[in-house]
């Protein structure tokens, strides 16, 4: 069939241009008349992937309407705001009306080359915003303008060199593949930030908080006087509140001039000030519906007359008020200070106005992101309770709770309306989980031991039940063990928790290079309970039983005094058995902010140990544990950290024969290694074993004519010092440590890996070390020098730098340590690798 006549045809640019654009344009070429005629069909030609009826609605005639060239203009309108074709052609045969169109393409890949500022996820997500996205039609048209925004964005930060060229590459099948090609060019620096019309401030401490910097100092080898269009905006807003902080509320920036150099590689800023007046405050009133708190609203907001005005405590207090109100209940309050400048006065009055809003109640707890741990564990943390007030002081507890748990890697809170009602919301907590279970792989390399290997399994969360559960198995040339333990956090819905322990080992300390000879074989159960005593403190007691085999002890003068007592003198191999009941208390108050790598508060444990009277030794044991963490920065990147650990234990008693009960030397406490005192080996810094040999003078001959041997005094000893370490039963070590951003660390992981530089000090002694026995005794050749063990003054100290990671395999520890304060017969530790323990 012959076509009669062509209506009207139409290339369409962009879904974003108006509609009577394109009706204009296809109007102008094309041949119209104003012919009326009813529609006997209408066809759709050209379609591929939009189906038949997508079109057909966009369409707004129908069989049997009467249409002119008007009617013609809006179906074309329509049809091109349905965005899925690129041009549309309308013509009729007789009384036919036939839309003929060419769908836009359908977009196969999307590639990027050259860009460097920006992460092909950037880009990509950005793409996403405006609408190009794989498998999706194209609108050319938004091309020019992607291309222009990157633009844009390269300028922002300083980059006016910048091109972006995207190229459209067409395949076969009406698709199509985007290339985007970027020259990013170099960053144009600033040359020199001036400040003009400041009289009361110089220049230097006006600009000390600037991001931006025209000078770096000769250390700062990692910083850039990059120019970045965003960052002086926040910079200028830094400047007026500079100004208003000290009482000049009438502060101006007139104007800001940014130039460039003709290469567009320097950048030039002006920075025009008009500082006004300095402003004092004369009377604060406060307005609005206080809810019966108009007594303590008033004492907060008590500012003495005369005082310069200070922006940011005037904030505060309003921040201050907002989070007072927001305890009882009321979400949304408003609270604004409003300055009244009195012309011609440098008096300033201010009005506070106070408008509660509606009181708010939570309608439901939402968790969001907890794929493995139970709901039921992260309810039983809340403080916030569904059905009450919303009350912000408690969902940060809940916050904070949820973090010291060390579950998560974050934990982010939000408020929504609820739709039951307008008084009602919701509040969800959005936590990012971390691997809360371990692989514990130990693995270190000293100047003497050489390396060291250790191996266990623990589940912090097990099975997402917030409980503990823990197997290990290790075996190496020193030890051989085996323990089973579990914890129930939340035994009761009140927070008592619940522990239990089954254990075995076999530790042969001649197998270590820095140990004295001893074997222990031991077995035993045990058992705790924890009671809460508030939101930060609680209190533990616990019963274990043991059984301990020692035998092969290395006969030093340390050890035989605690030894003597117990050996057979018919079967000295034989060893000695003992069993042990142990009770045991402690208090521990924790204030971190997070269970894994804090940034902020304070633990403090004390623990009490004790073997009852009943047992076959008895002693006791204790010790104090303390850390605080205090950040730096406001988003605590830089963390100072502070820590201390203090330990003593004695015998008490006398047994059947009035020996007085000594501590067990095997539960001596020990320094060195990665746990306590970094940058030397493991159990090697403390008193060391002393050797006492009596001599003899030849006698008479015996039977078969050889001299015997007659002993001397005691006084006439030789002493031999060892060079192993043998603890002692008092120990101090602490450690400080500044905390800061990893380097090349994304902030998404920001919280999964921790750099630290430390300084750890710390010593072991032996309060019953009786120097005195020993001092008047020879050395024997190759003896090391004998000290005063019992004295506490021999620290060591070392210095280095820590890498932590909370590795899916669990923590990853890297140190760097070397000592600074040390003595001869000390050995050192360079650097630990350890997986499965953090410090």
């Amino acid at each position: 069939m012959t076509l009669k006549q062509l209506f009207l045809s139409a290339l369409v640019a962009a879904a974003s241009l108006p509609a009577h654009a394109v009706a204009s344009s296809a109007e102008s070429n094309s041949q119209i008349n104003n012919d009326v005629f009813v529609v006997e069909d209408i066809r759709v030609r050209g379609l591929q992937r939009v189906a038949l009826g997508a079109a057909l609605t966009y369409i707004p005639i129908r069989v049997g309407d009467q249409i002119d060239a008007n009617r013609i203009r809006a179906s074309i309108r329509s049809l091109n705001s349905a965005a899925y074709f690129e041009n549309i052609v309308v013509l009729r045969e007789g009384n036919t009306l036939i839309f003929n169109v060419i769908e836009r393409p359908t977009i196969s890949g999307i590639e990027f080359d050259g860009n460097k500022e920006i992460e092909d996820e950037q880009l990509e997500q950005s793409l996403t915003d405006s609408g190009i996205v794989v498998g999706e039609q194209l609108d050319r048209t938004m091309i020019a303008s992607i291309e222009s925004g990157l633009e844009d964005f390269f300028h922002g930060v300083g980059k006016y060199n910048a091109s972006v060229d995207i190229s459209v590459i067409e395949l076969p099948r009406n698709r199509v593949r985007l290339s985007l090609v970027f020259d990013e060019g170099d960053s144009a620096e600033i040359e020199q930030i001036n400040i003009v019309g400041n009289k009361s401030f110089t220049d230097d401490q006006l600009l000390a908080d600037f991001e931006l910097k025209d000078q770096l100092p000769w250390w700062n080898f990692i910083g850039e006087r990059r120019y970045q269009k965003q960052q002086l905006t926040g910079d200028l807003e830094k400047l007026e509140s500079f100004y208003r902080n000290r009482g000049y509320l009438a502060v101006q920036i007139e104007s800001v001039q940014v130039s460039m150099t003709p290469d567009k590689e320097g950048v030039y800023i002006t920075i025009n000030v008009n500082e006004g007046d300095v402003y004092n405050v004369r009377n604060v009133t406060v307005i609005g519906d206080l809810k019966g708190h108009d007594e303590v609203i008033k004492r907060l907001v008590s500012i003495e007359s005369g005082t310069r005005y200070n922006a940011e405590q005037i904030t505060f207090l309003e921040e201050a008020i907002s989070k007072f109100y927001g305890r009882y209940g009321y979400a949304y309050p408003e609270v604004r200070a409003i300055p009244d400048m009195e012309e011609g006065s440098n008096d300033v009055d201010l009005t506070f106005s106070v408008t509660p809003g509606q009181r708010i109640y939570v309608d439901r707890i939402n968790f969001i992101g907890n794929n493995v741990t139970a709901d039921e564990v992260l309810r039983r943390e809340m403080r916030q309770l569904e059905g009450a007030p919303l009350n912000d002081m408690l969902i940060e507890q809940s916050k904070v709770r949820l973090e010291r748990l060390g579950f998560f890697e974050t934990v982010e809170t939000s408020t929504r309306k609820s739709d039951s009602d307008d008084d009602r919301v919701e509040v969800d907590f959005t936590v990012k989980e971390q691997p809360s279970g371990s692989f514990n792989f130990t693995l270190g390399y000293g100047d003497y031991s050489g390396f060291q290997v250790g191996l266990g399994l623990s589940q912090e969360n097990f099975l997402g039940t917030g409980n503990r559960a823990a197997i290990n198995l290790n075996t190496n040339r020193y030890n051989k063990s085996a323990s089973i333990s579990y914890t129930d956090r939340y035994l009761t819905k009140d927070g008592v928790s619940l522990s239990g322990q089954l254990y075995m080992s076999e530790f042969d300390a001649g197998n270590l290079e820095n140990y004295i000879r001893y074997n222990k074989k031991q077995y035993g159960i045990g058992s705790s309970i924890g009671f809460p005593i508030n939101e930060v403190t609680s209190i533990n007691f616990g019963a274990t039983y043991r059984n301990e085999q020692i035998t092969n002890v290395d006969s030093y003068d340390q050890v035989s005094r605690f030894y003597g007592p117990y050996v057979d003198e018919q079967n000295p191999n034989q060893g000695v058995s003992f069993d042990i009941f142990e009770l045991s208390a402690g208090i521990s108050r924790v204030t971190l902010n997070r269970g894994m790598f804090p940034t902020a508060g304070t633990q403090n444990t004390l623990q009490f140990e004790v073997a009852t009277p009943n047992s076959d030794v008895n002693y006791f044991r204790t010790s104090y544990d303390f850390r605080h963490y205090l950040p730096i920065t406001n988003d605590h990147g830089f963390v100072f950290m502070t820590r201390l650990r203090l330990g003593y234990g004695n015998g008490y008693g006398s047994d059947d024969a009035g020996n007085d009960y000594l501590f067990p030397f095997y539960e001596n406490f020990r320094l060195g290694g990665r746990d306590n005192l970094r940058g030397f080996e493991g159990n090697t810094i403390g008193p060391r074993a002393v050797y006492r040999y009596p001599q003899s003078i030849s006698g008479q001959p015996g039977y078969y004519g050889v001299p015997t041997g007659l002993p001397t005094h005691p006084g006439a000893d030789l002493l031999a010092v060892s060079e192993f370490s043998v603890g002692g039963n008092a120990m101090v070590v602490g450690g400080l440590e500044l905390i800061v951003p990893t380097p090349f660390i994304s902030e998404e992981n920001k919280n999964t890996v921790r750099t630290s530089f430390y300084l750890d000090v710390g010593n072991v002694w032996d309060t019953e070390f009786d120097y005195d026995a020993y001092s008047q005794l020879g050395l024997a050749s190759g003896s090391q020098e004998l000290k005063d063990f019992s004295e506490p003054t021999h620290y060591r100290a070392s210095a280095g730098v820590s890498i932590q990671w909370l590795s899916p395999m669990g923590p990853i520890t890297l140190s760097f340590g070397r000592p600074i304060q040390s003595e001869l017969s000390d050995r050192t530790q360079t650097f630990t690798f350890n997986i499965g323990t953090t410090f």
